[in-house]
């Protein structure tokens, strides 16, 4: 059997490459969801795997001490082995912050996901859109541009940078 590869990488001290054995070294988190679905109705699961703030936080992420709030402009992009992306800002999964329970799943319905590969579990989200099977790559971002270029006035194109 062979094991899908998660690939850790962006702003990170240790990035790493994990399969679902790897994710399994971390503390358990078990958690029942409702995805309200438009097209099946709602579907009822039952996940275990470690927090993806657990995880990310051992991989060491590239915090500015120096900058106060530093964390806060840290985005995280997950992408599953089907194409499907999801964006979450560091503040969702943070302890000091919105602490959301978003799981790095390696069991659903008490089934193994050792060859299909962890599944990223936003048990918040009404919706599952942000669900995602199969990751093969979550990439930390600490880039976001705080105090970008001034805001567009509404139905006018932004000026153009010289």
């Amino acid at each position: 059997m062979t094991l899908t590869e998660l690939a850790l990488t962006g702003d990170l001290a240790r990035p790493a490459l994990l399969t679902v054995p790897d994710l399994l070294c971390w503390p358990q988190h078990r958690v029942d969801v409702s995805f309200e679905c438009a097209t099946t109705g709602i579907r009822h699961h039952r996940f275990a795997g470690p927090l993806l703030y657990d995880v990310l936080a051992d991989a060491g992420p590239g915090f500015d001490p120096a900058r106060r709030k530093d964390r806060l402009r840290f985005l995280i992009a997950v992408t599953g082995t089907d194409g499907h992306h999801a964006l979450l800002s560091w503040a969702e999964i943070d302890p000091d912050f919105a602490h959301a329970p978003v799981l790095l799943g390696v069991r659903i319905d008490d089934t193994p996901l050792d060859s299909a590969g962890p599944q990223l579990v936003l048990p918040q989200d009404r919706c599952g859109a942000r669900h995602i099977s199969g990751i093969t790559a979550i990439r930390v971002d600490g880039g976001c541009p705080c105090g970008g270029p001034a805001r567009a006035t509404p139905g006018r194109a932004p000026a153009a940078a010289s």
